[in-house]
């Protein structure tokens, strides 16, 4: 299996709610800090509306997407855009993973919702890490 070049990394728009800020500062510490070089940010908002430069990342790349709720969006969103969804992370699931920090915030997370995302972020390193070493070690991590 041949290593992708980037990791798309499609958050939840849960706009007005804890865990859809908690998956989207998880994408922006994954994609600015963690793994610069290795992902690729995708708004979700322009897959919905059809976005072609979006859904031309989507169909070039495999995609990590991150879901604050049930209704799983992110990931509805890439399959239907054409797109591979290399694993998703429900924000709910990872908080039952940690749940010494209780998000709370909308436009401004606390420091419960900052370590949440943050962990998160690294759970979505390893998945990254794990696909990019697939052709250069010959293994899955």
């Amino acid at each position: 299996m041949r290593a992708p070049k980037q990791i798309a990394i499609v958050p939840c728009s849960g706009i007005g709610k804890t865990y859809g800020s908690v998956s989207r500062e998880a994408a922006y510490i994954t994609t600015d800090e963690i793994r610069p070089g290795d992902t690729r940010l995708v708004a979700l908002s322009r897959l919905v509306l059809g976005d072609e430069d979006a859904r031309g990342v989507i169909a070039d790349c495999p995609a990590v997407t991150i879901d604050g709720c049930k209704l799983a969006c992110a990931t509805k969103m890439v399959q239907e855009s054409g797109g591979t969804v290399l694993q998703d992370f429900a924000v709910l699931d990872v908080y039952r993973r940690y749940r010494q920090f209780k998000p709370q915030g909308i436009a401004e997370l606390n420091e419960g919702g900052q370590q949440l995302a943050r962990a998160l972020a690294e759970e979505i390193a390893q998945a990254v890490d794990q696909a990019m070493q697939v052709d250069r070690e010959g293994q899955n991590g």
